[in-house]
Formats: C-alpha cells, sequence, structure tokens
C-alpha cells in the first residue's frame, strides 16, 4: 500500500500575503442569512454596560433562566450514541451528576446527528478515572477525562475544574439568576463559561431536562450566533472563539448577531497568535465538513480571509472547494470518493486505488449528504465512477472561473455580496486541474507518491504538486472515513 498515514501531526509554516481575489461563487439560501448582520439589539450582554469602577463588575443583568422538557423538544435518548451513553450510566450508577452539554444539546435540538458528545459531571477526574477501566486525564492547565469505549473516546470534564478555568470570577461580573438552588448556581456557573448562547444549553437525560441559563433556545429559534458575554471581552479572553462563530454559522446556516459580528470584523488580526497548527486545524474543519463554500464567504465578509488563506497555499484550498461544489451538485458512493482521492494520492494509478478502496471495512460518516448510499460496485463501475467524478470536478472549477455563469448563479441571490470578478482567476484553476489530472490521464510516469503523514509546508508554498495532492488526500479521505467513528454511532 502506497499510504502509510492519513492521520495529522503538523506543524504549519506558512507566510501570510494578501489574496488576489476575492470569493464569488454560487450560494445557498441559507448561506445568505448567515452573511446578513441582525438589525435589533446588540447581544444578550452588551459591550456599553457601564463599569462598576468601585469593584470592577458590569451591572448586568442575566436573562430569565428554563427548564425545558426534552421530550417537547423531540430529543430521546436513543438519539445519545451507545459508548456516550456507557460513560453517562457508569458515572450516574456511582452517585455522580451528569449532563451533556455545549454543541451536542444544541445539535440534538436541531435534529442534527452530534460530531461528538461532551460530558460534564461532579465527579472529580480521579473519580472518573476509578470508574472506568481505560481512562486518562489530558490536558496540564485544564485538564479533562478520555473514557476510551471501543475504539472511541468520550471526552468527560468537571464541574470542579471548570469553575477554576478563568482566572477572574466570570460569574461575580453577572447577576446570579433568581430562584436559583445550589445545583443551579454551579450548572448556571458553567455555562457562563461557554463561547456561545447556543452553546450553553446542559441536558440532564435522566431527569428530561434542558437548561437554558444563557437564552440558547430563543436564538437556536433566531438562527442566530452570539457571544455569552460582550463578544469584544470574550473574543480577547479566546481569539479562537471568532473561528468558531464563522464555523457554526456557516455549516448551521444561522445569522451572526450584530454586536458580535462588529467584534469578529475589529478583533479579526488576534487570530494571529494562534499557533498555525491550530489555524490549519480551524480551516479544514471549515472546508471539509460540507460548509466550504458558506465558510470562505463569511470569512471573506469579515476580512478573515486573508489572513487564514495565503496565495502560497490557494491550491489545495482551491481544489478542495471544486471537489465539495462537485459533489454538491452530484452526491458520490463513498468508496468512489474514496478510490478517487487514493488515485489523487498515487499519482493516478487507478487499478491500485480502485483495490485499495474495495478492501475498506470501516464505516463512512453518514452524516454529509454529499454522500449517496452505499453500491455494491464492481471494479469496472467503481473506476468508472471515480473517472465520472473527475469529469464533474473538471467542470466544477470551470465554472468557478466563468464570470458569466457566477454573474448568472447569483442573480438567483439577491441580498448576497455583488460582484462582477470571477471566484479564481484563470490561471490558478489550471495549476488546480493539474492536481486532478491523473485520474483521467492515467498513471504519471515517474510519479513518486509521498510517503508518511507529515506536511512539508515549504513544499506546500512553492505548489508541489505531490505535497499538494498529499493535502488534498487526506483531507477528503479523513473527512469521508475519521479515524475516530464507531458503528455504534449509527444504531440508535
Amino acid at each position: 500500500m502506497v499510504i502509510s498515514s492519513f492521520g495529522i501531526a503538523c506543524r504549519p509554516q506558512f507566510y501570510l500575503r494578501t489574496p488576489q481575489f476575492q470569493c464569488i461563487n454560487k450560494v445557498q439560501l441559507n448561506l445568505v442569512a448567515a452573511m446578513e448582520a441582525l438589525d435589533e439589539p446588540e447581544g444578550l450582554f452588551k459591550d456599553n454596560k457601564t463599569n462598576n469602577s468601585a469593584n470592577g463588575r458590569n451591572d448586568v443583568k442575566a436573562p430569565a433562566w428554563k427548564k425545558l422538557n426534552s421530550k417537547e423538544l423531540g430529543i430521546t435518548t436513543s438519539m445519545i450514541d451507545k459508548p456516550t451513553r456507557k460513560v453517562l450510566n457508569g458515572l450516574k450508577r456511582k452517585g455522580y451528576e451528569v449532563y451533556l452539554v455545549g454543541g451536542c444539546v444544541r445539535d440534538l435540538i436541531l435534529k442534527r446527528t452530534p460530531k461528538d458528545f461532551d460530558i460534564i459531571t461532579s465527579a472529580e477526574l480521579k473519580e472518573v478515572t476509578r470508574t472506568f477501566s481505560w481512562c486518562e486525564i489530558v490536558g496540564k492547565r485544564f485538564p479533562i477525562c478520555h473514557v476510551h469505549i471501543g475504539d472511541t473516546v468520550v471526552e468527560v470534564s468537571s464541574f470542579s475544574i471548570s469553575a477554576r478555568k478563568y482566572g477572574r470570577n466570570v460569574s461575580a461580573d453577572f447577576g446570579k439568576p433568581v430562584h436559583c438552588d445550589d445545583k443551579d448556581y454551579i450548572r448556571w456557573r458553567n455555562c457562563l463559561q461557554r463561547d456561545f448562547t447556543i452553546n450553553g444549553l446542559m441536558f440532564d437525560p435522566y431527569a428530561r431536562i434542558v437548561y437554558d441559563y444563557m437564552g440558547g433556545m430563543e436564538d437556536i429559534r433566531n438562527a442566530k450566533v452570539q457571544t455569552v458575554i460582550p463578544a469584544s471581552t470574550s473574543f480577547r479572553e479566546d481569539c479562537a472563539r471568532i473561528l468558531r462563530a464563522i464555523r457554526i454559522a456557516a455549516r448551521l446556516g444561522f445569522r451572526i448577531s450584530k454586536e458580535t459580528a462588529h467584534s469578529v470584523k475589529n478583533l479579526s488580526y488576534s487570530i494571529l497568535r494562534l499557533d498555525k497548527g491550530r489555524l490549519l486545524m480551524e480551516m479544514n474543519y471549515m472546508l471539509a465538513y460540507g460548509s466550504a463554500e458558506a465558510s470562505l464567504r463569511l470569512l471573506w465578509k469579515f476580512g478573515l480571509l486573508e489572513l487564514l488563506l495565503p496565495i502560497q497555499v490557494y491550491t489545495s484550498r482551491v481544489a478542495i472547494l471544486a471537489f465539495h461544489k462537485a459533489l454538491s451538485e452530484q452526491p458520490r458512493d463513498p468508496l468512489v470518493v474514496a478510490a478517487f482521492s487514493l488515485a489523487i494520492h498515487n499519482g493516478g494509478d487507478m487499478l491500485e486505488a480502485v483495490n485499495i478502496a474495495r478492501r475498506i471495512t470501516k464505516l463512512h460518516d453518514v452524516s454529509f449528504n454529499e454522500l449517496s448510499e452505499t453500491q455494491d460496485l464492481n471494479p469496472r463501475a467503481l473506476k468508472d465512477e471515480v473517472v465520472n467524478l473527475a469529469t464533474s470536478l473538471k467542470r466544477a472549477l470551470n465554472h468557478m472561473t466563468d464570470e458569466q455563469i457566477v454573474s448568472e448563479a447569483m442573480a438567483g441571490y439577491p441580498q448576497a455580496p455583488y460582484s462582477d470578478l470571477v471566484f479564481i482567476p484563470w490561471g490558478l484553476s489550471l495549476r488546480v486541474s493539474r492536481v486532478f489530472s491523473c485520474v483521467t490521464s492515467g498513471a504519471e510516469r515517474g510519479f513518486v507518491p509521498k510517503q508518511g503523514s507529515k506536511i512539508d509546508y515549504e513544499s506546500l508554498a512553492v505548489g508541489n504538486l505531490p505535497e499538494v495532492r498529499h493535502i488534498f488526500a487526506r483531507v477528503v479521505f479523513d473527512t469521508i472515513y475519521p479515524l475516530s467513528l464507531n458503528r455504534d454511532n449509527f444504531e440508535t
């Protein structure tokens, strides 16, 4: 086998340069909504609160909190995957309080399959390790537990650790909710440390109650992303939240609140303080999970695109975007996508790519609309489908360079930003097409596939073809067949 590993282990070193084009392409309806700043009161907690100089606190009134019946929200325990249920049950049997928190609760309410489930418990982390046979504490500053259930890792945090997460007392800045007992106060204080209101929900699967202390349910109904605390404060505390705001809005088709959007723009350059590896990870999340187009548009709108995508690495990014567009127009069998990425990696050796793909036994991620039902394709049919996908991708790439096609597509979305500029210049499209040409032209003489998993950023910066193909193949293959996927995820 020519591919030794698609695992990611990298330390990026790329250089920032202003991009030479702006992103214009066909949009979906939910993207138009995501790009609008809300014309409404500026967020849950406004930045222009009057500071109390005597005690250093903001006079901020907490929103009315709610206990919601999970059954009425359409949430059932069968929607929680088996490994997570085992961890919840194990801690509950020991007498500890256990809750699901964050984005997984939001996704369950939206009837979406969560990427993963996060648990918080009243147990100390050492007590969690004594509860499960294979459990380890990871992280030094803010440790959590990784509980291994088969091939799945379930993350468990402790209320005691989260209470120490910030150097200052976050809860002291905001008024304690009325009619709040000790357990409510602990839950409220934890939710107050979350990034966005829609992630500040807590679900007790045994009491069948969803706790909403931050107004998250209202923002879900309004399809709105806004920070829990004032956005300028939130983003200064953790500038990665800027990228998460973009990613969540793009993936869910949500709007970004006026105050949050203002701070995203004003503090955009702060993301350069992040480790380059973190930036690469965030970009891969945005471009590889079915929301590439929406993510790029929002990044462009808020002035982040030129910081994250220097011109040297556009080839691989544009390749992924064109690939996403081709699959959106015609979903494909997951094995076709796998064989395609393998053929890209090995320089067009279709026989080897098909043979490896047909031996794949691990489950693919079923959450992508771009994937069709799995078919029992023989080697010849699988090869023909791969070639057909390459042809579709080339057509999508050509459309992205055609001013007339772009203008006609944009005419259907009058609320989106208008421009007569093409999405990518023709010269760049020719460089990108070289990434895929080997699939239709056959194995390239003298082509040596890259070995190992480490990314060579100097080669990537100069557009080295094997390196670009390596990046593309890894992003596609690891997205369709993620390493942590387990069969239990799809039996609920």
